[in-house]
């Protein structure tokens, strides 16, 4: 990408899950985070002292609702940076709030890091084309809403079924490329390997994910798994 890198504030109030997520922007290529913020009173400071282009913002902070500082900045006579909402806020009034009040996209908590990934591209692409110097026919206008959305893998219907931690093992699954063990999936999911062998052993039941057995040179053979070939 050239230019300028995109300048991220990460806004969460948990320190652990902030961290997680600046670490996931920095490796974006293109993106730089300059900030973490752990309540609304430090994300309105870093915002006037740092000018960050977009924020990773929860809803859910001691001091009041991330949907507060979005309408702050809605109704900012100046420029203000872009917003993606990153919170396990499921009910349907804070989803409507943010699209009324113009946030780029609303992330549910438990999401993966390639999810996050995947929408931080599909905000670099969109910026790309608000870039052009062109005028906006119907084409153009229907690309910029599209892109808001476009790079985020939907899982099936079936999928989307499973209960949220399941769901989230089996995208880590099908994202890995290769076969993986029980072991990889519990380090990328943040879980003990027993849980990640329950939610694996689930998707083998339904049909979503094959066990596999790879036998080595010694030792004992391992178990590996592999998205279900349809």
């Amino acid at each position: 990408m050239t230019g300028p890198p995109i300048r991220v504030l990460v806004v969460d109030d948990d320190f652990h899950v902030a961290r997680g997520h600046a670490s996931a922007v920095e490796r974006q290529e293109g993106f730089q985070v300059v900030g973490e913020a752990h309540d609304l009173a430090e994300a309105r400071s870093a915002i006037a002292a740092l000018g960050p282009d977009l924020l990773l913002l929860d809803l859910y902070l001691p001091d009041g609702n991330g949907l507060d500082l979005v309408r702050e900045l809605a109704a900012a006579s100046g420029p203000s940076p872009d917003v993606i909402l990153v919170t396990a806020a499921r009910d349907v009034d804070s989803v409507v709030a943010a699209m009324r009040l113009g946030a780029f996209y609303y992330l549910v908590k438990p999401f993966s890091l390639a999810a996050l990934r995947e929408q931080l591209g599909s905000y670099r692409a969109w910026l790309a084309e608000l870039d052009k110097d062109r005028e906006a026919d119907q084409a153009l206008v229907d690309s910029l809403f599209d892109s808001r959305a476009a790079n985020v893998r939907r899982p099936p219907a079936a999928a989307r079924q499973l209960p949220p931690t399941t769901a989230r093992v089996l995208e880590l699954v099908r994202a890995s490329g290769h076969p993986v063990s029980a072991a990889t999936v519990a380090d990328q999911l943040g879980a003990s390997r027993p849980t990640a062998q329950r939610h694996l052993a689930l998707l083998v039941r339904r049909g979503h994910v094959e066990l596999t057995i790879a036998y080595g040179g010694t030792g004992r053979p391992e178990h590996l798994f592999r998205p279900a070939r349809r």
